[in-house]
């Protein structure tokens, strides 16, 4: 009979989790800026899965008798300084920044959720340590500290997703960490414990489904932003470096070229601005979606 009780509530857990994903999509929709951005930005991510059967050239092909050539109907948008096709590049690049913004974000995410966990849940010495870490980091702009990474452990896609990833570990930490405390001394907490459930499990399965919202609103918001990043850093000479192409790559091979082609840093410039800027979008439209003072 407990059995039997276990699993209907169980199931009943499962069909209000269904149901309130099903009616944050609704919130979603109904909200034009947050439905146009999510469109555009699941159009970018069509095109990074299919790349190969999109793109019309190799992004490497080079072609001598085409160099710097502005757009045509042979290549829509112009060839690069190499003769390369600038819109199979672009069309490849949607693989590499977008790899780059959500590994980079998800890695930060992973290890501040991790971090502010134990900080919030365990509290003395543990909690102690972890703050002041996240002090010590978070004292560093986040800008130069992704410079320093970068620079210290060199340049590469895998190098440069942990680079990205450190400006924002330590700001989701302490968000996490005041989210439990809030938690910390609510009754389906004392529950568990009466129940024997262990530490971890507490932690990851009862109390974080309970504080993670603002976790992934801002983890959304932030996959704009370190896409930006990704840019700078190429564009100064680390991150990802030509000829990979990446649009941030892409915009520090073509600023020697800004007066004899300027299209090969205007199309970059302008896909990065318009993703970051629909990414932006959709991530408004989620945090007012899952605030709790704006459900009614």
């Amino acid at each position: 009979m407990l059995k039997s009780d276990k699993q209907q509530t169980e199931v009943q857990v499962k069909r209000k989790k269904q149901s309130q994903i099903v009616m944050i999509f609704k919130r979603i929709l109904r909200d034009r800026g947050a439905t146009f951005g999510m469109i555009i930005v699941l159009i970018f991510v069509f095109i990074a899965i299919f790349t190969p059967l999109l793109a019309p050239y190799d992004p490497y092909e080079l072609d001598a008798t085409a160099m710097l050539e502005g757009p045509s109907l042979k290549h829509w948008m112009g060839t690069d300084e190499l003769g390369r096709d600038v819109l199979s590049r672009m069309i490849y690049g949607s693989r590499y920044s977008l790899s780059l913004g959500v590994l980079g974000s998800s890695l930060g995410l992973v290890v501040g959720i991790i971090l502010g966990s134990m900080a919030g849940y365990l509290g003395g010495i543990v909690e102690t340590i972890i703050m002041r870490i996240c002090d010590i980091m978070m004292s560093i702009p986040g800008t130069l500290m992704t410079i320093i990474v970068s620079a210290v452990l060199g340049t590469g896609f895998m190098v440069t997703v942990v680079a990205l990833s450190i400006g924002g570990t330590f700001g989701r930490c302490r968000m996490l960490r005041g989210q439990i405390l809030r938690e910390k001394g609510r009754e389906y907490l004392e529950a568990a414990r009466a129940y024997n459930c262990g530490t971890v499990r507490i932690m990851f399965s009862h109390l974080l489904p309970n504080v993670i919202s603002p976790l992934l609103v801002g983890f959304t918001m932030g996959i704009g932003g370190t896409i930006t990043a990704a840019a700078g850093l190429s564009y100064i000479g680390l991150g990802i470096q030509p000829p990979t192409p990446e649009w941030g790559a892409m915009l520090t091979a073509g600023r020697d070229y800004l007066r004899k082609a300027p299209t090969l840093i205007l199309f970059p410039g302008v896909v990065i601005c318009i993703f970051c800027w629909c990414v932006n979008l959709f991530g408004d439209g989620l945090r007012d979606t899952m605030d709790p003072k704006l459900k009614n």
